[in-house]
């Protein structure tokens, strides 16, 4: 169940941050892809440093200060995140994120979309499920999550250049089913008006999450 978070930075931190990953050095996408995905993937990815870091730590704190990550997520690590820029017809073809990551299970994958939507063509995160697949292309500053074993792509950038950072989180529930439980019932919870109701969905949230945390 694709989420989106619009926005998870505001329109002046996205300007700061998207400059800030401009300048930064990149080097070939397929350094850090498995076996498989390697063969599909076309793309770069900012090179390791201070600067690179610097811009990684903002997303983390942002993704970690938000309400809705919080109840999607159930944060128990961040595995991987990665500036990565995709352009001149460079693509990733369908794949399904590698299960370990530095030696961390990743649950969930997250996109951060940096770059304005109208100043490249192509680009759109495609996530396929049973009926479909949902093309995904987000405004600047907006992030999308998606449980990690779902197969997705990202479509050719046939103009200008695709800005974003990705990332990989080990949540404390590791079945995509229950977490989405436990998001009705956050849901649920942040929508009802009454405060006996709240307290008994608090009560079988938390009992949940006490019973299905690893």
């Amino acid at each position: 169940m694709p989420i989106v978070l619009d926005p998870l930075l505001t329109a002046a931190e996205t300007q700061v941050m998207r400059a800030a990953a401009q300048s930064l050095p990149f080097q070939d996408g397929a350094l850090t892809a498995g076996a498989v995905a390697r063969t599909v993937k076309s793309n770069e990815q900012a090179t390791p440093g201070p600067a690179t870091q610097a811009v990684l730590d903002k997303v983390q704190s942002a993704l970690s200060a938000h309400p809705l990550f919080a109840a999607i997520a159930y944060p128990r690590a961040f595995a991987r995140l990665m500036v990565t820029r995709t352009q001149g017809g460079g693509q990733y073809g369908p794949h399904v994120d590698n299960a370990l990551i530095a030696g961390t299970r990743a649950d969930l994958s997250f996109t951060l979309f940096l770059s304005d939507p109208q100043s490249y063509d192509g680009g759109e995160l495609v996530i396929a499920d049973r009926l479909e697949d949902r093309a995904v292309k987000l405004p600047q500053g907006a992030a999308v999550i998606y449980p990690s074993n779902t197969l997705h792509h990202v479509a050719p950038v046939t103009r200008g250049a695709r800005l974003v950072v990705v990332g990989w989180v080990q949540s404390w529930v590791a079945d995509p089913a229950r977490r989405e439980i436990l998001f009705d019932l956050w849901r649920a919870i942040e929508a009802t008006q009454d405060p006996e109701q709240a307290r008994l969905l608090s009560k079988s949230r938390s009992n949940l999450l006490r019973m299905w945390a690893r």
